[in-house]
């Protein structure tokens, strides 16, 4: 996808987002009805019909979410007066927004499997979990500068890097220095014992990403590689605005957990973000986080009883203390859910210094909850609807800030979904000054 495809797609990602805000922006615990009901009525009807049983299975998977509710979306976009009701039913299609796979060949990483099997990287990653070291090695391949000649030999800076397993077989397989920045003294010790003991080059700072550069120490240059392997939110976005800043070569990061940031709300990096109408929260942020695991039927059972429960004391502490607003309950332990809900709000509302009346009928909240539970499902389950579109948009967002910053830059997947759902991987090579 070129660069202007890139700016194409952000553009019509945010007019989706901004013309559909009421499907999506909104927080479900706050509502005691669908909130967009009489403007998407056949959405409405579509939702309430589902059995609550299959929602879980429905919100699992996003393809059959999609092809779930979209009729009944296109029908009342079709039925409704708004002025934009063909250009947006066009824009649906971002719903579905895929990344391309990697540019490695799938005949390259089997031949790179059976030659692991032969080496002593098996010891190598012996205490690393399988499905993080699934991940570090798909991305180390991204990397490799026989695939990414223009990256040969530049010396790698590893972003957050915890115990620096990246930066480690990153170090070893391509045979260049390594620097791993880590907050946490501890890991930072761990890591630089593993990189001595496999006589690595790799040296590690202890330093916090967020503090200010020390004068006396360059960690972004030009000529360098910055790699981030799941730094989170306000992490991956300090990295981009450093080594931008440096001209750095060459940028390899793969974000996660956008809403762990410092402001309440997002701030864009893209001119077209800046001018975007659409303005996200902590908790719109966390939008593209959220995916139904389909549990067992005690799991599901304890997780949809804790919500009707949170629920139904949302009702009685609305009523008691005159005020409807949402009040935030603390995490409850699996323990606490094994009493009865009378318990629960006792416990809950001594936590919040709420004094309960003596004469409450805890069955009728608890039916309150119960109901809410219901519905507080339906609409996560539309909102769901645009968690790619919107990560998406976020991806683009950082994709046009490095283009306006004379990046060539490529946005793909680095690994399957089923290593990690977090598995988008954006490329930028330094062209201009």
């Amino acid at each position: 996808m070129s660069s202007i495809e890139y700016q194409h797609t952000f553009t019509a990602l945010d007019s989706l987002l901004e013309r559909l805000t009421p499907l999506w922006q909104l927080v479900a615990f706050e509502c005691d009805h669908l909130p967009w009901q009489a403007s998407f009525p056949h959405l409405a009807q579509k939702v309430w019909q589902l059995d609550d049983a299959e929602i879980d299975v429905i919100d699992a998977d996003q393809q059959l979410l999609i092809d779930t509710l979209l009729p009944s979306l296109i029908r009342d976009l079709k039925q409704s007066q708004h002025q934009h009701a063909t250009e947006i039913i066009e824009q649906l299609s971002l719903l579905v927004f895929t990344l391309p796979t990697s540019s490695i060949s799938a005949v390259s990483k089997q031949a790179a499997s059976m030659a692991e099997q032969h080496t002593d990287l098996a010891h190598f990653s012996a205490h690393i979990k399988g499905r993080k070291w699934q991940q570090i090695t798909a991305f180390s391949e991204q990397i490799d500068p026989q695939y990414q000649t223009t990256l040969t030999r530049l010396p790698i800076l590893e972003w957050c890097a915890g115990k620096g397993h990246l930066g480690r077989l990153v170090a070893k397989q391509q045979q260049v220095e390594v620097t791993s920045l880590e907050w946490q003294a501890n890991l930072c010790q761990q890591g630089q014992a593993f990189a001595k003991q496999w006589q690595l080059s790799q040296r590690f700072i202890c330093a916090d990403a967020f503090a200010p550069l020390n004068p006396n120490e360059t960690i972004f240059y030009p000529q360098q590689h910055v790699i981030a392997l799941h730094a989170c939110g306000d992490l991956h976005v300090r990295l981009l605005d450093l080594a931008t800043k440096a001209n750095t070569q060459a940028i390899s990061i793969s974000p996660c957990c956008y809403h762990l940031i410092q402001d309440q709300h997002y701030q864009p990096l893209s001119t077209q973000a800046k001018a975007s109408k659409v303005k996200l929260s902590r908790h719109d942020l966390q939008l593209p986080l959220q995916q139904s695991v389909i549990a067992s039927p005690k799991q599901q059972a304890l997780r949809l009883q804790e919500v009707s429960w949170r629920l139904g004391f949302d009702s009685l502490q609305r009523q008691v203390r005159g005020i409807d607003a949402y009040l935030p309950v603390p995490t409850v332990k699996q323990s606490q859910l094994s009493g009865s809900f009378a318990d629960f709000c006792l416990w809950a509302a001594n936590h919040k210094k709420l004094v309960l009346p003596n004469d409450i009928d805890f069955d009728a909240f608890l039916q309150r909850g119960i109901a809410r539970q219901r519905l507080t499902k339906r609409i996560d389950l539309v909102a769901h609807l645009f968690r790619r579109a919107l990560e998406a948009w976020l991806l683009l967002d950082r994709v046009c800030f490095l283009q306006q910053h004379g990046y060539d830059v490529s946005l793909s997947e680095f690994c399957a979904n089923s290593v990690t759902p977090r598995n988008a991987f954006i490329q930028a090579i330094k062209t201009t000054a």
